[in-house]
């Protein structure tokens, strides 16, 4: 069995537990296979959403339900709690609807969302219209990243693979240095708090 038979048959699940672990890279993986047509784009958009709404549901119950755990008032008490507590308190429905667009916070904001009263009918509502504009997007973004990938690689299969390594080579430690970058603001913002 080929990969591609892989992606095709297990693709759509595959998205779907993607987005309830990671996001983002998976959304955009998404997008890039369907726009190989290994997964209709609709079929990613779908998968997507469903994995990431339904691990936010679990995150906010956790919240709602294990409030007093050792687990969940770490989180609640983090930094990253505190920050999701002033900007949710302040706006509740826009905060509920936008914070999966907000890196690195969305397993804290439904669990401490969840520790609050927000209603959880309204919380599903929020949460799914919010998924589904989550998704659209970043399959979207990476439809259009596969056509530039794609260009890309016909552009690049004439060159020598001595410079196809060197650009690979360049390319990671671009992400290495941005994920160093990132670590270190990271250490400096909790620092400052």
């Amino acid at each position: 069995m080929t990969f591609e038979h892989l992606v095709a048959d297990y693709g759509s699940f595959g998205l779907f537990l993607g987005a309830s672990l990671e996001g983002e890279a998976i959304a955009m993986l998404g997008g890039i296979i369907a726009h190989q047509h290994l997964v209709g784009f609709w079929s990613a958009v779908g998968s997507l959403a469903l994995g990431s709404f339904l691990a936010d549901q679990v995150f906010f119950l956790l919240g709602h339900w294990w409030r007093n755990s050792t687990y969940v008032r770490s989180i609640h008490n983090s930094v990253a709690g505190g920050h999701v507590l002033t900007t949710f308190n302040a706006h509740p429905n826009v905060f509920v609807f936008s914070f999966r667009f907000i890196y690195g916070l969305r397993i804290a904001s439904a669990v401490t969302i969840g520790t609050t009263d927000f209603p959880w009918p309204r919380f599903i509502l929020l949460n799914a219209v919010s998924a589904l504009v989550w998704a659209t997007v970043w399959v979207t973004l990476g439809y259009v990243f596969g056509k530039t990938i794609e260009a890309l690689f016909a552009r690049l299969s004439n060159l020598p693979h001595f410079a196809l390594v060197s650009v690979a080579v360049g390319i990671c430690v671009a992400i290495l240095a941005v994920i160093a970058a990132k670590k270190r603001r990271g250490q400096r913002l909790s620092t400052d708090d």
